[in-house]
């Protein structure tokens, strides 16, 4: 068991957890009965308390078992961020099925191939997302979808900018196997037993992956209560917590540390459907959010906005997050901002979020932090797949409680993805790190991503660190470009900082040569105005390099 990280571990969080050996569900149940009038979520000013929420969750679950959802049977929630995602997830286990939650932005063709992968017969939709399903409901597995308009949650008055898809009237085409959400609510089916427990499947989130189609992660009410224990517990979190949820539910930083994770405690969750700088300002001094976990991009973007100062944001006590390296000069101007020191984590949907946070009273930056409760993490040869030890890079592999059964239907690739160590059966993470002295992890990149120039291997993450050390530098991505006599080189594409705009290519590459090795910098410099991103805020690097890639093959 690796345990060097012990030295610097949290005082009030223990080193293992009895997990409760319950359905998620109840811990929705259990707060609806502790804290019945509290506010479970606030949607730009609108409240929904846990009497409300638990009521919503049992009537549309009651509709979906009338509707002939069984226990086992998967059911697509396919939203963005709304009080329904709340409702809709907690409403599927409700009915003893099982979550397939849908990324926002996949269209009607990603669609058809979660409804072959998952031999889904019901869906939960938000109104404008409907149309994708146009010609699938009544073909294959699907037999009926749920859809809601977002505002129909939006009933106090609000000074707050509303995304064009809250502002959607509710207008649901009713028929043709479409149910409105309201009117299956109005049925106030009541549910059969809650039959599921640990062992039972809870959600299979599915992960993109570096080539073919996505592949589901498939997690049982147990991995999934882990991460929701567990982040409770590492960061202390408490009833009268407020955080503010901007990152997508759909994915599982949104749906564990914020949404499973504030329902396990009774806290509140205030919801934004869609990321802007200045609602995120006004929501954190109106509601008084305590805590913010996030990508590191929406911190930039928030630092970046000119009226920051007019907003108080003194009720902020904990901010963090994963899924992209906060830059250190970034992390500064935050801490001289706010006095928060950002704190990180690291996990990925085969482990239903985190297996590594940073120590809140010892946060090291631009580093994953130390496995979490319960967790073997260790680094082995990407070759030979032999331990290595402290500052030795290799692949991140990973052992606990939290970890998927597999992949759905795909046994060959979970075959691949598991590896047997001193007993244990641990996950082979795909991400080249090491660990210090102290335990702390740190990533160096996927394995997939890295750029060999003349024999070097120059790693992305690394290079991008240190770009935003430059005081023009607001958002930027390394990726590799076609070299006659390297092989290929190392690529900047860079958002310039407002008033910025008279930086050329050259100062940049003369900074890059003066502040790094020189293997490292990039020798191609592409200012853009903004740089392509994933629902859950991730730079999509990869599009990027394949778009250079290919513009070199054209004659």
């Amino acid at each position: 068991m690796f345990d060097r990280h012990y030295q610097v571990w949290p005082d009030q969080v223990p080193h293992f957890l009895e997990l409760p050996q319950t359905s998620l569900y109840s811990n929705l149940t259990i707060s609806a009965l502790r804290y019945p009038d509290h506010p479970a979520i606030i949607y730009y000013g609108t409240s929904l308390s846990y009497r409300e929420l638990e009521r919503q969750a049992e009537a549309l679950a009651g509709y979906m078992q009338q509707a002939g959802v069984k226990r086992g049977d998967r059911v697509l929630l396919y939203m963005q961020n709304s009080p329904q995602f709340v409702i809709g997830f907690y409403a599927i286990l409700r009915a003893n099925a099982v979550v397939i939650p849908v990324n926002p932005m996949n269209r009607k063709a990603e669609l058809e191939y979660l409804l072959q992968d998952t031999e889904a017969s019901f869906a939960l939709c938000g109104l404008e997302l409907l149309d994708n399903f146009s010609g699938l409901i009544g073909q294959g597995s699907l037999k009926q979808v749920v859809a809601s308009a977002y505002s129909e949650y939006v009933s106090e008055p609000t000074s707050l900018e509303l995304p064009d898809a809250v502002r959607l009237p509710s207008d649901i085409p009713a028929g043709n196997g479409v149910t409105a959400w309201q009117a299956a609510l109005a049925e106030a089916h009541a549910p059969g037993p809650l039959t599921t427990g640990p062992d039972d499947l809870c959600v299979i989130p599915y992960s993109s992956g570096t080539t073919g189609n996505p592949k589901g992660c498939v997690h049982t009410h147990h991995s999934v209560m882990a991460t929701t224990v567990y982040c409770s517990a590492w960061g202390n979190a408490q009833h009268s917590s407020r955080q503010l949820v901007s990152v997508p539910m759909f994915h599982v930083t949104g749906m564990q540390v914020c949404m499973n994770s504030s329902i396990y405690i009774g806290g509140t969750q205030v919801v934004m459907t869609r990321w802007d700088r200045k609602t995120a300002a006004q929501l954190i001094q109106d509601f008084q959010i305590t805590s913010w976990r996030n990508i590191s991009t929406m911190v930039v973007d928030l630092l970046s906005e000119p009226t920051i100062d007019q907003y108080d944001l003194s009720s902020l006590q904990a901010i963090g997050g994963g899924g992209a390296p906060m830059p250190a000069a970034v992390a500064a101007k935050l801490e001289g901002k706010m006095g928060l020191k950002y704190s990180e984590g690291y996990g990925l949907s085969e482990t239903i979020s985190a297996t590594h946070m940073n120590p809140p009273n010892a946060p090291k930056p631009q580093c994953l932090g130390i496995p979490i409760i319960g967790v073997d993490a260790r680094v082995v040869d990407i070759e030979t797949l032999k331990e290595v030890g402290p500052g030795e890079t290799g692949e991140i592999i990973l052992h606990g409680e939290q970890v998927f059964q597999g992949y759905w239907r795909r046994d060959e690739a979970t075959a691949e993805a598991f590896m047997e160590l001193d007993g244990k059966r641990f996950f082979r993470s795909g991400d080249i790190g090491h660990y210090d002295e102290e335990g702390y992890f740190y990533l160096v990149d996927r394995v997939k991503r890295m750029i060999n120039a003349s024999g070097f291997k120059v790693w992305p993450a690394e290079v991008e660190s240190l770009l935003y050390g430059h005081p023009a530098v607001q958002e930027v991505c390394i990726i590799s470009a076609p070299d006659e006599r390297r092989g290929e080189t190392a690529k900047a594409v860079i958002v310039l900082e407002a008033g910025s705009k008279d930086v050329s290519a050259d100062d940049i590459l003369s900074w890059c040569q003066a502040n790094m090795s020189a293997y490292k910098c990039p020798k191609l410099i592409e200012f853009v105005d903004a740089l392509p991103k994933s629902p859950t805020g991730k730079i999509m690097w990869r599009a990027l390099q394949e778009e250079e890639w290919a513009k070199a093959e054209q004659p």
